[in-house]
């Protein structure tokens, strides 16, 4: 079976994960229904967990494992989540994949990967003061295209933003891996960031102060 990943890649991405602190398991979940992109999933994940003794690669079936994976919030499949895997429970920071993270989508698997290892969002004081002051909770879906060179931007802040504040669930949707879901929300160009499920939304790669403020926008019109 021909690799996915070169030795470009792996020489790049070992540097990369030297920068790598704490433990991180990655569970995916593949979906029968969809054997192409699980598939696909467990390689480029299999291939990724072998470069470090830091990741552990646990794979569950669906529907088997549906308990599982609703307990981890992932109710879209195939996908996964990253988790602080320590010697008790492993610890959910609400990052999470729903279909493959291709192209230019592999750029948040790895930034991901080390900030879920370093166990730091890298969010700015301001954000960080603001999400402390969330009462309920923030769920994101960001979703993507392979091809699109802003949407890595839009994925890494929503997910710099969950691994900030147990409160905030932040997905990548792969748009094509989920086109019912992406009519749904009435994606028509990318990154779309859609806010507790239609609340909100703004469409591109807005820098975090801009996000943050259309986030509690958009709260303050919940209340």
């Amino acid at each position: 079976m021909q690799t996915m990943l070169n030795d470009s890649i792996i020489k790049q991405l070992n540097e990369v994960f030297q920068n790598l602190e704490q433990p991180v398991e990655i569970a995916l979940f593949n979906d029968p229904t969809n054997p192409e992109t699980s598939e696909a999933l467990q390689q480029l994940l299999g291939e990724v967990s072998a470069l470090s003794e830091k990741f552990h690669l646990s794979s569950y079936q669906m529907p088997e494992d549906a308990k599982l994976a609703a307990h981890y919030h992932l109710d879209k499949t195939p996908g996964f989540v990253l988790l602080g895997k320590t010697e008790g429970e492993p610890e959910d920071y609400g990052v999470r994949f729903a279909g493959f993270p291709g192209q230019y989508e592999f750029t948040s698997l790895i930034n991901d990967l080390v900030m879920v290892s370093q166990r730091r969002s890298g969010v700015r004081p301001e954000t960080s003061a603001a999400l402390a002051e969330l009462k309920d909770t923030l769920h994101l879906m960001v979703f993507v295209t392979p091809t699109c060179p802003y949407c890595p931007r839009a994925v890494i802040l929503a997910h710099q933003l969950a691994m900030e504040s147990p409160l905030v669930q932040a997905e990548m949707i792969e748009a094509t891996d989920f086109p019912a879901l992406a009519e749904q929300y009435n994606v028509s160009s990318v990154p779309h960031t859609v806010i507790n499920h239609g609340q909100g939304e703004w469409i591109g790669a807005l820098p975090e102060a801009a996000a943050l403020q259309e986030i509690l926008h958009t709260l303050k019109q919940e209340q």
